[in-house]
């Protein structure tokens, strides 16, 4: 057996006695390791070891790109949902059956853009504004839209009855000279669109489908086309009006087109007044106020070619001193083609539904219809004795 001194047999009895560890201050006096240098940054602050070379600070117009492209990114992304996808498919089956949407576009943007842009309404309103987009496509998808339209505005030309007085007034055009018929015809036509487009703004069915017209907020050259077609199928009655009048099929024709084009000029962003106008024919001023979202201005300015109607039945409003600044509908429309089409038919249920149940069903359907048309018939009844005070400036007529 080895020999331990008496200082090692102590230390042997404190080990096996349970201490964990001596106390190094009282029993070594052993150096410590030697310790790592400490690297600190330009702040003081201390860092790891090694020492890492100062970062190079991101410069803000570095960060606003970045910024700037997932913002892009991201509406590319939303451009890009199967809603984006289904209204590209459809443009291109549109202009796979007529070509003819583009051209108008073309036509429209080399003739007025250059006159909103040397005298605008609204200053600063870029020509990529906000939804011009959702216009464009409402233009484009127009070869498309036209069968949907063309099928209700035959239903609406039928259950109307407006073929009934112009077979009661067909006698009295027979007697009219042929070079007088042509602004008799005019006439006749400009008043019946007074009244369908009075009563698409205020019998609620109606406004539905007008709503979507009217939801566009700034007016311009290609703001025109957003327009339902079950709302534009209510031309129908005004045609079969004068075709049963005995005008002839190609000058009632005319008379639409003429409507439609001139629909579109009426919107274009430009401060024209052509205030000696104002009472004689119609004018972007006159429209623009017809779709200003201002209390004193909302159900005025019905007229399509003569103001004649809105100072005859009290809803002509044209004030001096001011112009129309807000546009648009107090009510929330969606963004894009598609949500906009189907927005009107909400609580109605599916419209490609109703249409097969119609086509399955046509007697229930015609039931279902004539429930639907008698509380339509009392709102437009109510609309037509609707009392009315005409704005000119500041002068009032009852």
């Amino acid at each position: 057996m080895a020999y331990l001194s008496p200082k090692s047999r102590q230390l042997r009895t404190e080990w096996s006695s349970g201490f964990d560890k001596p106390d190094m201050s009282t029993t070594s006096t052993m150096p410590l390791p030697p310790q790592l240098p400490v690297a600190r940054s330009v702040d003081s602050t201390v860092s790891v070891w090694p020492p890492q070379p100062p970062q190079r600070p991101v410069s803000t117009r570095r960060a606003t790109s970045a910024a700037s492209a997932d913002s892009r990114w991201s509406r590319w992304r939303r451009k890009l949902s199967l809603v984006g996808v289904l209204t590209a498919l459809g443009i291109l089956v549109s202009l796979l059956i007529d070509l003819e949407p583009l051209s108008v576009l073309g036509v429209l943007f080399v003739l007025v853009v250059p006159v909103e842009k040397l005298y605008p309404r609204h200053r600063g309103q870029r020509i990529r504004r906000p939804e011009v987009g959702t216009d464009m496509a409402w233009a484009l998808l127009t070869p498309l839209m036209t069968p949907i339209g063309g099928l209700v505005a035959v239903t609406v030309a039928v259950i109307s009855l407006a073929w009934l007085p112009g077979l009661a007034i067909r006698p009295l055009v027979a007697m009219i000279p042929a070079n007088v018929s042509p602004f008799i015809g005019i006439a006749l036509f400009d008043l019946a669109i007074y009244w369908i487009h009075r009563w698409s703004h205020e019998v609620p069915l109606l406004w539905r489908f007008h709503a979507v017209h009217h939801s566009t907020e700034k007016l311009d050259w290609v703001s025109g086309f957003r327009n339902h077609p079950v709302d534009g199928a209510l031309v129908a009655p005004p045609f079969v009006f004068l075709l049963a009048a005995g005008f002839s099929a190609e000058f009632t024709g005319i008379l639409v087109v003429v409507q439609v084009v001139t629909g579109l000029f009426l919107h274009a962003n430009t401060r024209l007044l052509l205030r000696p106008f104002h009472k004689v024919v119609i004018t972007p001023e006159f429209h623009h106020w017809h779709h200003a979202n201002e209390a004193e201005a909302i159900n005025h300015n019905y007229s399509v070619f003569l103001p004649l109607w809105d100072l005859m039945f009290g809803t002509y409003f044209m004030p001096k001193g001011r112009r129309p600044q807000v546009y648009g509908v107090d009510e929330e429309m969606p963004s894009g083609v598609i949500a906009q089409f189907r927005h009107p038919f909400r609580g109605m249920g599916n419209p490609l539904v109703l249409i097969l149940r119609g086509i399955r069903h046509p007697v229930q359907s015609i039931r279902d219809l004539a429930r639907l048309v008698r509380p339509i018939l009392g709102q437009i009844w109510r609309s037509t004795r609707r009392p009315t005070r005409t704005k000119d400036g500041n002068s009032s007529v009852v």
